[in-house]
């Protein structure tokens, strides 16, 4: 059987059945029902936050956030490391992305070379917690201050990482998540804005839902809404959230060990409670990682080169900047599998063939 970077979690079949069977007793489907509520309940509750809205998908949330924060027109200084869909929601939403290079041991957007990259035309810094490393919060915070800049956190793989005691996903003006497949913690699809403002959050809300209240229109909308039988999933999945952070430490842990010292790997941040969302390994050069994907690929093992291109390279855009770490680390890196169920044996004949 073919390993890939990722396996989605399931829990078990009559856990999930019991709550699809419940929705067919309701029938309602849709339109913020017992299963959304209930879903978005325990969110608030599990990250501490007052504000948590679930919607269709992660790019949608980035879009979203922009619109309820007045953001249609201008400049977003944004990471060029980082899966497309970051900068795709700023190009959907008629706004330009601005890149700015990372930091070389986290991958994470440079707050020390954010400055030089504001103009008037700048409105808000989308930087992405990668990997579910931790962003520089507080400096980034305090260049926005400065500037009177909005931050959205695309904080797609942070779900259930902490960082300086709070939820990494609660920093920012707004954070959005993903709970695509791929994720630890997923919804089949969906996705979710965490809003640290009562007004911002009251207009996202009406943004999801056609920008309507019953037959008052108050707002340009559109259909963000999540259905039952996703947020059945996730409120499945939630019970067997502490089994997966478990197993995907171990695992990491084993890469550890085997790896030691032999792969460059992000550095360790003080401060933050580590999800074990992904494995990313930098090789030597691009050559030594095509040449291990080609041994690993003869085991029917296929990591993913995550992330590349460096989004700044992307062949669509009208303007573009030079970022030279993203340009490197992006064409060296590779996230290797890493799941629930993954066995010992394939990570150590992964580590071996490394």
């Amino acid at each position: 059987m073919s390993i890939y970077i990722t396996r989605p979690y399931l829990p078990p079949k009559e856990e999930y059945l019991k709550r699809v069977s419940a929705i067919f007793e309701r029938d309602i489907l849709t339109n913020q029902g017992p299963e959304v509520q209930e879903l978005e309940a325990r969110m608030r509750e599990l990250f501490g936050v007052e504000h948590f809205q679930y919607v269709t998908n992660g790019t949608v949330a980035l879009q979203l956030a922009l619109r309820a924060l007045d953001i249609t027109e201008g400049e977003i200084i944004t990471t060029p490391f980082s899966y497309v869909a970051t900068t795709s929601s700023i190009l959907w939403e008629r706004c330009t992305p601005v890149f700015v290079d990372i930091e070389p041991d986290n991958f994470t957007l440079d707050p020390a070379k954010i400055e030089a990259a504001i103009t008037p035309r700048t409105k808000a810094i989308m930087p992405v917690h990668v990997f579910g490393y931790a962003c520089n919060v507080e400096a980034i915070q305090a260049v926005a201050d400065k500037y009177h800049l909005k931050v959205i956190y695309d904080a797609a793989h942070t779900f259930a990482a902490r960082y300086k005691g709070r939820a990494l996903c609660s920093y920012g003006d707004i954070s959005t998540l993903s709970f695509h497949a791929t994720k630890l913690f997923h919804t089949i699809e969906g996705g979710a804005c965490i809003v640290n403002n009562t007004e911002v959050n009251k207009k996202l809300d009406l943004i999801k839902r056609f920008g309507h209240n019953g037959d008052e229109h108050f707002t340009l909308g559109i259909n963000a809404k999540q259905d039952e039988f996703n947020a059945a999933m996730g409120n499945a999945l939630l019970p067997h959230l502490d089994y997966i952070l478990a197993e995907r430490k171990k695992l990491s842990e084993l890469y550890d060990s085997l790896l030691a010292g032999k792969l460059r790997r992000p550095a360790n941040q003080q401060g933050l409670e580590y999800n074990y969302a992904y494995y990313p390994v930098v090789f030597e050069s691009e050559k030594d990682l095509l040449a291990a994907f080609e041994r690993l690929h003869g085991i029917d093992v296929y990591p993913r080169r995550y992330f590349y291109p460096s989004l700044n390279t992307l062949p669509y855009l009208e303007q573009t900047e030079s970022c030279p770490i993203s340009e490197d680390i992006s064409v060296r890196i590779a996230c290797l599998p890493l799941f629930v169920g993954l066995t010992e044996e394939i990570i150590k004949k992964i580590c071996e063939l490394l």
